[in-house]
């Protein structure tokens, strides 16, 4: 088929999509010259590329970022309107959701998840053990004993449109710790390990002979680069989605060599270092395969850096001048590191302050691979193509996004302001909670252009600005 101006028309691309667990705008280099955390891979990704400087994770912390990333669905619409889930909750993408493995299935792609699911699985359960427990969604649930690991996984990544599939059930501090591939367990989890103290940190739980928490990252990355070999060997003339979940930053912190020792803050920075290195390693096999040119890459993280780590004891800060971390409201608990690159399309070295949401990955890869979104399909993103591709810098393509902590505490952002619901971070920052006084704010209001680090809260001085606020995000959540 001819493109309009007679020369012959692009193949739609693979598509590569790296998620870091709890990567913090701050601890890339590139985007933070004051970082100890050397990130040459990030870095070189975004001089051949563009680097997004207001993208925002669609919740402050991961399970719900995740699913937005597949879904294109805030994930409040979900059963899961707080928290995350845990190593044996059920599967939070209903059947009917469709997901942007399955409409790129639909385009001829082969499509792969490699690393930590955290969308929840159903499990095969053992006969006679009664039904499942209540709180499954809670760190206290352990119904292993309910579960026959020697049967397949009846919903999880093979069922949500990935065709090849290399996963962790969970985060890595939560068990069950044991690797399923394709749905079905790798090595049953038949002996248990204790709880680990920090800087480990891991919980109490069933894991599988032989399995280590240092060793996964290795195996990730191998199955990761295996793929794309695969790819090139068998199929090269298909394109291919990479949905490749690292467990790095987040706890445990456990670097391997060489990396331990190659930050300037401790575990934390040098788990950051293998994480990158990790960038490096699927760049690389990009370029021996010959694939590099055919793929848009994606590099982000599923909400802002925990500042638990210890990194902050050595000058560095992860989550950069903004305000917060992990799970709070504010803006160190969404803002994350984005950077996208396709050569000869996205021009190299570019800088973007669109304001874009991770929700947003899912019309934008659509749009790039030719697909039309189906009716009710991904309700919460919007293209971003044109960013990418070139756009006038003032270009945005949202009017509003949608923040959420771990709290459930709500906040809208429309060009400068942002509004929150709530008083406190609604995350791991206290004060998480202050109660409303009578006649005071319900809420707060920030103007960002003039007060970035989110100091100065001018809800009373701005009552119109905050009616609009409301009204719009009212709109947005009944929708």
């Amino acid at each position: 088929m001819a493109a309009p101006n007679g020369t012959q028309a692009r193949r739609a691309p693979n598509v590569v999509i790296v998620l870091a667990d709890d990567l913090g705008f701050g601890d890339v280099a590139c985007l933070n010259p004051a970082s100890r955390i050397p990130t040459p891979s990030c870095d070189a990704l975004a001089r051949q590329g563009m680097l997004f400087v207001d993208a925002h994770s669609g919740s402050a912390v991961c399970t719900p970022t995740r699913y937005g990333l597949l879904t294109g669905r805030y994930a409040w619409r979900s059963r899961l309107t707080r928290g995350v889930l845990w190593g044996y909750s059920a599967p939070l993408i209903d059947p009917h959701v469709v997901t942007l493995p399955q409409l790129l299935q639909r385009e001829g792609y082969r499509t792969a998840a490699i690393g930590k699911w955290h969308l929840g699985l159903e499990w095969s359960r053992r006969v006679g053990f009664g039904s499942w427990p209540d709180n499954v969604d809670t760190p206290d649930s352990d119904p292993s004993a309910m579960i026959d690991f020697t049967g397949p996984i009846l919903r999880g990544p093979q069922t949500a449109g990935f065709a090849r599939s290399f996963v962790l059930p969970a985060s890595l501090d939560m068990a069950p710790y044991c690797f399923i591939r394709d749905g079905v367990l790798v090595a049953p989890p038949t002996e248990r390990c204790e709880d680990s103290p920090r800087p480990q940190f891991w919980r109490c739980g069933p894991i599988s002979p032989g399995f280590t928490h240092a060793g996964v990252m290795p195996r990730l990355v191998s199955e990761a680069c295996e793929f794309i070999w695969d790819h090139r060997r068998n199929q090269p003339d298909q394109p291919f989605m990479l949905a490749f979940y690292p467990t790095l930053p987040h706890y445990p912190h456990v670097p391997n060599r060489p990396f331990a020792g190659a930050s300037g803050c401790g575990d934390y920075g040098d788990g950051a270092v293998e994480f990158d290195a990790a960038v490096g390693a699927i760049l690389a096999t990009l370029d021996a395969t010959d694939q590099a040119s055919d793929t848009i890459v994606i590099v982000t993280s599923d909400n802002g850096a925990d500042l638990s780590g210890g990194q902050a004891g050595f000058g560095h800060a992860s989550n950069s001048w903004w305000r917060g971390q992990k799970a709070d409201i504010h803006e160190g608990g969404h803002r994350v590191p984005f950077v996208a690159r396709w050569p000869g399309e996205i021009p190299a070295g570019t800088v973007s302050d669109a304001t874009i949401s991770l929700t947003d990955v899912f019309a934008t890869v659509a749009d790039v691979a030719g697909a039309t979104l189906p009716a009710g399909a991904a309700p919460d993103s919007v293209s971003f193509r044109a960013i990418l591709e070139g756009a006038p810098p003032a270009t945005q393509v949202r009017t509003s996004i949608v923040h959420h902590s771990m709290n459930g505490t709500f906040a809208l952002r429309s060009g400068p302001w942002k509004l929150s619901t709530a008083l406190g971070t609604g995350g791991f920052t206290a004060p998480r909670d202050i109660d409303a006084t009578p006649g005071g704010p319900t809420g707060t209001l920030f103007h960002l252009g003039d007060d970035p680090q989110e100091a100065v809260d001018v809800f009373l001085e701005q009552p119109d600005v905050v009616a609009r606020l409301q009204v719009d995000l009212v709109g947005v959540r009944t929708r």
